[in-house]
């Protein structure tokens, strides 16, 4: 085999890893949001809280859902990181009460619900 031949197989095999990473997490992200997420959220409608389909890069407060005024006048856009800390602790991530009171406690469980909201984009 050629040197170009076997860096090809690595970038090849490398991608394959991520993408093969990227669905056992949004799996696992798909159990954990039904599980701790889904009995106030869904993906395309709102229901107790907004709907979450696109969150990510969404401005926060800027959905059609009426009833959360907690993040009305919140001057950022969601990605990963806000998202982590927000699930992490609500109430301490916005700095006032929040109707939102579940928490994620585990990075790891963080990070694959936002896999997970990711692959709604």
């Amino acid at each position: 085999m050629t040197k170009r031949t076997i860096f090809s197989l690595v970038i090849a095999a490398a991608f394959m890893t991520n993408a093969a990473i990227a669905a056992a997490d949004t799996g696992e992200g798909e159990k954990l949001f039904k599980k701790k997420c889904g009995s106030c959220h869904k993906m395309d409608k709102n229901v107790v809280g907004p709907k979450l389909k696109g969150v990510v890069g969404r401005k926060a407060g800027s959905t059609d859902f009426p009833n959360y005024k907690a993040l009305k006048d919140a001057d950022f856009v969601w990605d990963e990181e806000k998202l982590s800390a927000w699930i992490a602790n609500p109430k301490k991530f916005i700095g006032k009460r929040t109707a939102m009171v579940g928490k994620v406690r585990s990075a790891e469980d963080r990070k694959a619900i936002i896999a997970y909201l990711k692959s709604f984009q």
